[in-house]
């Protein structure tokens, strides 16, 4: 063999030896013990590992002031952790850790109130009251009185009191007299408790009760403010069942702070505390019944209500039946020959009318509760 093949050889041979011994595995080594604590393995829950806000909750005064610091002193781009910057990642902080309790708006134009939406009210299955309120102010106060007059006359004995149409509003006294309505006198029906100044307004009810019967009430996220207010007064006095969605959490009074540059600071300087003594702020309402609606359909059917009345969206018209053979094999012939019937007379298939299952869940609830008091 040639030499520089030799020496080519010899060479192939010692790398392929250092590799295979590079590849074994070290022999173990006995640990000694140690006083740090054990990371969290890999393996170990999800849930066993905490997450960012409850490390960021968990660090002390020293902690913070400390991380500030070193943040400032280490941070590869120092410009980027300037006292403009902590102070606007403080407000920034501060609105996702109090929801509705701190809120930037671009101008004073953007923190007038919505426009005020008008009293609805109906008379269903001949003896149940359904009255939206819509905005709570004089006017739909002055219409529910009048409606609850005339439900006396025509013996209604359950009410259905919709508050999804009720927006936000400071007005709690409009609110509290609402609730009159319905509770008792010479009861507190709730407190607007302002710490800053160590003073609270309790809202008393100073009239006789303008209903007597059962009372089931409807709220979802666009209940807020002074209706979330009115709403729990309800449930508490009246024991009234809630079906629908959690409430806004917004039962506080706000005060609009100018900044120098015309932007405002929303801020709640004060929150209701209900008649049990407990806030209603941010967490809201939750209902007794939870019933899924989409917003959209919700609207939809608020605005087509004025022309239609609101039994059109919730006694379902007659429609094809399933047979139990169609249940079990997953089809069902008859919808299917009447959507074929529709397409041969050159119609798309009806779609199934907007549904309210929140108030046809109220009306459920009142007809069996009539049925077992009657037995």
């Amino acid at each position: 063999m040639p030499r520089f093949l030799l020496a080519t050889w010899m060479m192939s041979m010692l790398a392929a030896r250092l590799l295979a011994q590079s590849s074994t595995p070290a022999p173990a080594v006995p640990q000694t013990a140690s006083k740090s604590p054990a990371l969290p393995s890999p393996s170990q829950s999800p849930s066993a590992k905490p997450t960012t806000e409850q490390l960021v909750n968990s660090l002390s005064p020293a902690d913070l002031q400390a991380a500030i610091s070193l943040l400032k002193s280490n941070f590869t781009n120092p410009d980027a952790i300037t006292d403009t910057e902590l102070n606007r990642a403080t407000i920034q902080g501060l609105m996702v850790r109090l929801p509705h309790g701190v809120m930037l708006l671009p101008n004073r134009e953007s923190a007038s109130m919505e426009a005020p939406i008008a009293f609805y009210s109906e008379i269903l299955d001949g003896h149940i009251g359904y009255v939206r309120l819509g905005s709570l102010n004089s006017a739909n106060l002055q219409a529910l009185d009048k409606s609850l007059s005339s439900f006396a006359t025509k013996k209604v004995d359950a009410l259905v009191i919709d508050l999804r149409a009720s927006q936000a509003t400071n007005d709690f006294a409009m609110a509290a007299e609402f609730a009159k309505r319905f509770c008792p006198k010479g009861k507190p029906l709730f407190t607007l408790r302002k710490p800053a100044a160590r003073q609270d307004r309790v809202f008393n009810s100073d009239r006789d009760l303008a209903f007597r019967g059962l009372i089931m009430v409807l709220t979802d996220g666009d209940t807020a403010g002074a209706a979330e207010a009115l709403a729990d007064a309800l449930h508490f006095y009246d024991k009234a069942l809630i079906m629908g969605q959690p409430t806004a959490g917004r039962a506080v009074e706000y005060s609009d702070l100018p900044l120098p540059s015309g932007k405002i600071l929303r801020v709640a300087v004060a929150e209701i505390v209900s008649a049990e003594g407990h806030s209603l702020f941010p967490e809201g309402i939750k209902p007794d019944v939870p019933v899924e609606m989409s917003m959209v359909d919700k609207r939809q059917i608020f605005q087509l209500s004025s022309e239609k009345g609101m039994a059109p969206f919730v006694y379902e018209a007659g429609r094809p039946h399933m047979n139990e053979a169609a249940l079990l094999a997953g089809t069902n012939p008859e919808v299917e020959a009447a959507e074929a019937a529709q397409q041969r007379r050159g119609r798309s298939p009806e779609k199934p009318p907007t549904h309210d299952p929140v108030l046809q869940r109220a009306l459920d609830v009142v007809t069996s509760l009539e049925i077992y008091q009657k037995r």
